[in-house]
């Protein structure tokens, strides 16, 4: 029995609420369990100066961590000087997963920062991030869009997240804090809409896992971000 009392190809309830934040663009509230992300979206006219001329546009992203995010205060990151490394490479990994669904020439030479604050956190966070930032930039391009300054919509599919593992020997979805910290495999899967894999991040934390014990994380994580990109669908009416 997992800790949650959740069948093994169970979610965590899920919530994304959009319309969130009065001077975003674009943003929606997720909440995976206990997990909750406030993801908003905000329109810069000029991209980055390194696309100047390109036609292109760019959708990067910003994660962070309220101090009380978790059980003992964490340090701002800002009064250390710089992010840390994880926190680099989760906002590296949200942005990527946005891009490959987006258009970028659609947007013309803006850009679009996705801020991603976790408000609460019990595992997952990026997972959760990365299925509500979609939502908080498919809100921006429909606001811009309501406003003449796109044409067309630059989504071209929808992109979720969510995370797998094995624990005590069984493969299971979507792990809260007390299954991410004992598990004996942990794995984040990126799946577009089409069932496109964007990026696999997995890690044995003893014994190393088999090639079919990664096949049926895949298939879980596949079904999980189906149920994800439903609600997404729901979310944005």
């Amino acid at each position: 029995m997992r800790p949650s009392k959740r069948a093994p190809d169970e979610l965590r309830k899920v919530t994304l609420e959009r319309g969130v934040s009065r001077y975003a663009e674009g943003s929606c509230l997720v909440g995976f369990g206990e997990t909750k992300v406030l993801c908003t979206a905000s329109l810069e006219e000029r991209g980055p100066s390194w696309l100047r001329g390109s036609g292109k546009g760019w959708v990067t992203a910003e994660y962070s961590m309220l101090p009380r995010a978790t059980h003992d205060r964490n340090r701002r990151e800002v009064n250390a000087g710089k992010p840390s490394g994880r926190t680099q490479e989760i906002q590296r990994l949200i942005g990527r997963s946005l891009r490959a669904v987006v258009n970028l020439p659609a947007m013309g030479e803006r850009q679009i920062v996705v801020d991603c604050d976790v408000l609460q956190a019990d595992g997952g966070t990026r997972t959760a991030a990365i299925t509500g930032a979609w939502v908080a930039l498919h809100e921006c391009f429909t606001w811009m869009r309501g406003r003449s300054i796109i044409s067309v919509d630059p989504m071209r599919d929808h992109v979720a997240a969510i995370s797998c593992g094995i624990q005590k020997g069984m493969p299971v979805l979507d792990l809260d804090y007390a299954e991410d910290s004992g598990a004996e495999t942990d794995a984040n899967f990126v799946i577009t809409g089409g069932g496109g894999l964007v990026e696999v991040q997995g890690t044995a934390e003893g014994k190393p896992f088999s090639e079919e014990e990664f096949l049926g994380l895949l298939r879980l994580a596949k079904a999980g971000v189906a149920d994800l990109v439903a609600l997404q669908k729901q979310a944005i009416g």
